[in-house]
Parts: structure tokens; C-alpha cells; sequence
């Protein structure tokens, strides 16, 4: 069975990646990428420098996605509860009653995250993995679908703390924007305000068929030898003495999910192993310390190393 049919008629997914290229110019995979992290379910991080179109990039998806929006913009004096939400005595009422918090949204923009300390960080944790938040003993369910996109600028840039593991282990891809390509930049240049064109961005989806594209992508069939493919990349990254640790069987199951939804991106209801290859540099480099380091961080080479070593089934 064929899940999209490419020509010709086009997917409304593919309408959505083609009019996020028109706003955010040259950056066609980082923009599959990101729609790819969503389909799977998964939550996305973002580092790279100020000002190359990060938090655009999560804006423009929430509006293309009809999506509800919220920002969260982290600092260093940043308390969970800012995150969370906090209960608050009502007069009227003689009772406690609980505020949301910013992160009661689909899709949660957690601005510059290493910014804020370890402690604000960690509140994300619970929400991230099991899409609820748990406040005063009461466990409340966030909305659905739910989709964290951080933005982190550089490690060394001042005021910043770098991400635990296991804060990183619950970000499904890491992607770098990077500068655009000087065709693209000079039109950037030339052309609208990107705030402007976001402010014109219509929906193209709406969030119960997005559920729907993600459970679609849940049903893509992954034979036999693409689950002995990413299980021998787990064994490598256990067994070499490059990294302090291998890939745990949750970025096993990760990278699977990516896999899976990249076929479904690419007109398939099959994974291949060039899925695999495809989203093994955004899935697994960040969830791995190189022998010798203190510090999780990405490296180009990581992902190379690990397809040159691992023969594809």
C-alpha cells in the first residue's frame, strides 16, 4: 500500500513543507527534519547561533500545523513552577485553584533552554516523556498532540549550562540551522519581514490530522532486517571505546520512530535502511560522550563513524 500518492496530486504534508520553504529560505531538509521529529511523535532541539531562524522555524510550524502556540522564554532565574503552572488561593472560592502553566500547550517553544539552570530545566523532564506534569500530588494530562522545540544557543557562550543526559535523551533529534546559502540569504535580505509572512502563514492541517499522520506513521512496516540494523548500531556504540556509553534502548526505539517516519515523508509504507541513515546523524550524536570528554556535545564524525562501521543488512 502506497500511503501518499507524490504525483500528481501532493500531499498536504508536502504543501506544508513547500510553504515553510517560502518563509524560511534554504533550509528544504532541516525543515523535513523537524516536520519528520513531529510525525514521529518525538520532541526537537535546536542549537545554533542567535538570529538564524530558530524560533521562526517553531512558529512557522505551529501556524502551518494549526496548532496551539506558546514561548517560553528561559533565563536564569527561572522557577519550575513558571514552567508548570502554581495553584493560588481564591477568596471567592476559599480554595485553592490551579493556573496553567505556559507548557499546556501543542506545541511549546522552550527559548534558549540552557539558560536557565538545572533545576527549571528538569520540569520539562516529566512532561517531555509521559505528557502529563504531576503539581501538588495531582497528575495533569497536557494536550494532544504535544511537541517541545528548544532552541540552545553554543555551550560556550556566556550564561549558559549545558543540558544533562538525561534532558538530552528526551529531545528525539538535535539540528542545526546554520547560515543560509548566499543565494538564499540575499533574498532573505531583499525580501519581506519574516514577521510578516508569518503573520499571513494560514493552517494547512489541523491538529486531529496530524494525530492521524502520526498514527500513520506508528503502522509503517519495519522488517526483520532494519530491526537487526538498528540493533547492531546500539551494540557498536556499546562496545566501542570511543564513547563512555552506548545508545540506550529508548534511542534504539527513537531512532526506529524517525526511521518510520521518514519513509511515510518519502511516499512509503516500508522503512529502508536509507531512512535509517537519513535521520541517524539528528537521533543519535547527542545522546552519546566521547571517550576522554566531560561534556555531551555533537560532533560532525559521529555519525559517519557509526555507518562506516555497522554494514547495512
Amino acid at each position: 500500500m502506497q500511503i501518499f500518492q507524490t504525483a500528481p496530486r501532493r500531499t498536504a504534508i508536502d504543501a506544508v513543507l513547500d510553504a515553510a520553504d517560502d518563509v524560511i529560505l534554504g533550509k528544504g531538509r532541516e525543515i523535513r527534519l523537524a516536520a519528520c521529529c513531529l510525525l514521529a511523535g518525538g520532541h526537537l532541539l535546536i542549537e545554533d547561533l542567535p538570529g538564524v531562524g530558530k524560533t521562526t522555524l517553531a512558529q512557522l510550524l505551529a501556524r502551518l500545523l494549526g496548532l496551539q502556540f506558546s514561548r517560553i522564554q528561559f533565563t536564569s532565574d527561572m522557577l519550575p513552577a513558571d514552567i508548570i503552572g502554581v495553584s493560588i488561593y481564591e477568596r471567592s472560592a476559599e480554595a485553592f485553584r490551579f493556573h496553567p502553566g505556559p507548557v499546556f500547550a501543542q506545541v511549546v517553544l522552550a527559548d534558549e533552554i540552557n539558560r536557565a539552570t538545572p533545576k527549571a530545566q528538569s520540569a520539562l523532564l516529566e512532561a517531555m516523556e509521559e505528557h502529563q506534569v504531576t503539581v501538588e500530588g495531582q497528575t495533569r494530562a497536557l494536550p494532544r498532540p504535544f511537541f517541545v522545540i528548544a532552541t540552545q544557543n553554543p555551550r560556550h557562550q556566556i550564561g549558559t549550562f549545558p543540558l544533562p543526559e538525561s534532558q538530552l535523551d528526551r529531545f528525539l533529534m538535535r539540528i542545526r540551522l546554520g547560515y543560509p546559502a548566499a543565494p538564499q540569504e540575499k533574498a532573505l535580505l531583499a525580501g519581506e519581514d519574516r514577521r510578516v509572512l508569518l503573520e499571513r502563514v494560514e493552517p494547512m492541517l489541523t491538529p486531529q490530522a496530524l494525530v492521524a499522520l502520526q498514527g500513520e506513521a506508528t503502522r509503517v512496516h519495519l522488517s526483520p532486517p532494519i530491526v537487526d540494523y538498528c540493533h547492531a548500531i546500539l551494540a557498536f556504540t556499546r562496545t566501542s571505546e570511543r564513547f563512555v556509553y552506548g545508545l540506550s534502548p529508548r534511542a534504539g526505539l527513537g531512532l526506529l520512530r524517525a526511521a518510520r517516519a521518514w519513509a511515510l515523508l518519502s511516499g512509503r509504507d516500508y522503512v529502508l535502511p536509507e531512512d535509517v541513515q537519513a535521520v541517524l546523524p539528528v537521533c543519535v550524536p547527542h545522546r552519546l560522550t566521547e571517550t576522554g570528554e566531560g561534556v555531551t556535545d555533537l560532533h560532525e564524525d559521529i555519525a559517519e563513524t557509526i555507518l562506516a562501521q555497522v554494514p547495512v543488512p
